[in-house]
């Protein structure tokens, strides 16, 4: 969205609040990448980040009467998203939870030798890319939730700390501290075993066949390679940038922000147009 004044949000939310479809359009539109990205990295997949976003901007839409303007609107559907996904359980790393130590004894001992060509004609380079984007975003999954979240707050929008620490209920020593130790922890496992970012032996290219044949790539179905990128300054619209606190930043270059999918805008379009929105609307 561009840059608004205080007013017109306020005047742009009012209409939304009465019923004004287009103004709830715009305001959908100005927020819907960074839920989407803040989902992505929580859940782990495309499908479940696709999931989760529409619920959170439903949220929105039953709680935009309470926004006061007393922080900005991305700070405001910021504390809805990750109350939402810090609770999300209908994710499927909720189910099938992850560990560094299982991942790191994936990549030592996984037998990636000695498998049949699965790529089913696909360029073996666009699969290791879509392997890469996967992995480094799965791997998220081995932190706990709230550590997943400090991340991703910290290192891919970089929140203040002080917003952070209001919207986990802590305070701003306590994130940078925390955020300071998750990063290092991030940082000390890619080292270790990621050979695409750190010294490890792990290869994505020489791994397309073995991840094929253990369901976690299907060449058939490329979330990140087919995503439209979005440049990294169109989600930072929290009031100011997260303090410089430790010079990983390189480390992390996988926390691209996406272009939430078409099939999200469309299911937001019908939703819209649909009776339930006309219910809520007058509810």
């Amino acid at each position: 969205m561009d840059k608004k004044t205080n007013e017109e949000l306020q005047a742009l939310i009012d209409k939304a609040t009465a019923g004004d479809k287009k103004a709830l359009e715009t305001l959908f539109t100005s927020v819907q990448d960074i839920v989407f990205n803040l989902s992505l990295r929580m859940l782990g997949t495309f499908a479940d980040a696709e999931d989760a976003t529409q619920d959170i901007l439903l949220k929105m839409i039953t709680h935009l009467s309470s926004f006061k303007g007393d922080s900005s609107l991305t700070t405001w559907v910021f504390s809805i998203a990750v109350n939402h996904l810090k609770n999300y359980k209908k994710h499927m790393f909720a189910h099938y939870p992850l560990s560094f130590e299982y991942y790191g004894n994936d990549i030592e001992n996984g037998k990636i030798q000695d498998i049949p060509d699965l790529t089913q004609s696909v360029e073996k380079d666009i699969l290791a890319e879509e392997l890469k984007m996967s992995c480094t975003n799965v791997m998220l999954q081995c932190l706990d939730t709230e550590s997943r979240c400090i991340f991703i707050l910290g290192t891919m929008f970089k929140v203040d700390s002080r917003i952070a620490g209001d919207l986990l209920e802590m305070t701003p020593e306590t994130y940078r501290q925390r955020l300071s130790r998750i990063r290092k922890k991030m940082a000390d496992f890619l080292g270790q075993y990621c050979g695409e970012y750190g010294c490890g032996k792990c290869r994505c290219k020489d791994r397309v066949n073995y991840a094929i044949q253990n369901h976690r790539l299907n060449p058939l179905q490329l979330d990140y390679t087919a995503a439209s990128e979005i440049p990294i300054k169109t989600i930072l619209d929290v009031k100011s940038a997260m303090e410089d606190i430790d010079d990983l930043s390189q480390d992390f270059s996988f926390c691209k922000p996406y272009r939430s999918p078409e099939r999200t805008k469309h299911l937001i379009q019908e939703f819209l147009d649909s009776t339930q929105f006309s219910i809520i609307q007058n509810s």
